[in-house]
């Protein structure tokens, strides 16, 4: 019974490891219809934004915004001018975690039957995120992973790394 604890420790361990030491960075230059960004993180709204002005992505969607902010509060907070907000930018208000991030993303994407999807959110996020919309999306959506730098605590990779693992054997389970 120890080796076995011993040998789940050491797979547990190794596991963290790697998900620390292999956090995603910048996806690449490459233009997709859409980019979507779940909220919740310092960086990721400016980062699809930056999606736009490039024009990587000529629509975007902010998934998971509080349902008192309207979208004037949130033109003003990030600097974008109405028509912008008009043409642009959907502010999603259905999705509270991550897992309803991915529901809401997908079904938005349906509507529009979009191929390509960005998602920008921050990288110690990025493998759950994108774990969790690539087992929603159809398989013929193609996802590119776009990671804002960040600087995490030990504290934020650990809960972050638990709930990884809690999603990848959610994933496991069937439906």
């Amino acid at each position: 019974m120890r080796r076995l604890v011993a040998m789940l420790f050491l797979i547990w361990v190794g596991g963290f490891i790697w998900f620390t030491v292999s956090l995603p960075g910048p996806g690449p230059s490459t233009v997709t219809q859409v980019v979507a960004v779940p909220t919740g993180g310092t960086g990721r709204i400016a980062a699809g934004l930056d999606v736009l002005n490039k024009e990587l992505a000529p629509i975007m969607l902010v998934s998971g915004v509080d349902r008192d902010v309207k979208p004037a509060e949130f033109a003003a907070e990030f600097g974008v001018s109405e028509l912008r907000m008009e043409c642009c930018i959907t502010l999603g208000f259905l999705a509270i975690d991550t897992h309803s991030n991915a529901t809401e993303i997908a079904a938005w994407a349906k509507d529009r039957k979009i191929k390509s999807l960005r998602l920008v959110t921050t990288d110690w996020h990025m493998k759950r995120a994108a774990g969790e919309l690539e087992r929603v999306l159809p398989d013929d959506v193609t996802v590119i992973r776009d990671a804002v730098p960040s600087e995490p605590g030990i504290p934020i990779l650990l809960l972050e790394y638990h709930k990884l693992l809690a999603s990848k054997l959610a994933g496991l389970l069937p439906s």
